[in-house]
């Protein structure tokens, strides 16, 4: 009975190591690239985009419209 249940503790164990590893893995890479996991990359908003742009432009139309009224 004690076996048993030291054999099941040992599994469950080694089931959970392998579940969180690679969380431990992306917490290993945030931290050694001074807060950057992914390295140096794009802020998001710095981009021109064409979608963007058509956006903000339909925006400031609606707040004209939404204004005048």
């Amino acid at each position: 009975m004690v076996g048993e249940i030291f054999e099941l503790v040992f599994f469950m164990w080694v089931i959970a190591i392998f579940a969180f590893a690679p969380l431990g893995y992306f917490i290993y890479m945030y931290t050694m690239k001074s807060g950057e996991p992914f390295g140096d990359i794009e802020p998001h908003g710095d981009s021109e985009s064409k979608v963007l742009d058509l956006a903000e432009t339909l925006i400031h139309k609606i707040k004209g419209l939404i204004a005048k009224k």
